[in-house]
């Protein structure tokens, strides 16, 4: 190998390790009725995303907005206004649990998962909690806490 071709070769490998990985956009959209023809929910209700990535909660139907019940320690949790469209970047590890407050009664639940489940149990907990204030669909915690990994 020449030393034009060295040089080259490791200019090229800096330079793919230099470039910074794009983070990726999860959309979730809050529907009156999902494409199962569920009714409040959140779809999809469970993501499994990376440090960095961003989450848009779209109110597709008007009446829904998203408040976070459950994220892991240090992170902010957050409160969007009804009927606008609302995004949070998910820098730490762990899980992030949501709902619509107007119709958590009726099960409208999310789970995002962030890497490693770092703060499963407080999640499963407050999660687990939220049952009693579910008057239909509270097999969705259930549901939910199966998919984390």
């Amino acid at each position: 190998m020449t030393y034009l071709t060295r040089t080259l070769l490791t200019l090229a490998a800096g330079l793919c390790l230099s470039l910074p990985a794009s983070a990726a956009e999860h959309v979730i959209r809050m529907l009156n009725i999902g494409s199962d023809g569920a009714t409040m929910v959140f779809e999809p209700a469970f993501v499994h995303a990376q440090a960095g990535d961003s989450v848009r909660f779209e109110p597709t139907n008007s009446g829904h907005y998203v408040r976070s019940l459950t994220t892991p320690d240090g992170v902010t949790p957050w409160n969007s206004a009804e009927d606008q469209p609302f995004t949070v970047t998910l820098q730490q590890p762990g899980l992030y649990f949501y709902i619509c407050p107007p119709h958590l009664m009726m099960g409208m639940i999310g789970l995002i998962q962030v890497g490693e489940a770092v703060n499963k149990q407080a999640a499963s907990d407050r999660m687990l909690a939220q049952k009693g204030r579910m008057y239909s669909n509270s097999q969705r915690i259930d549901e939910l806490l199966g998919k984390v990994r």
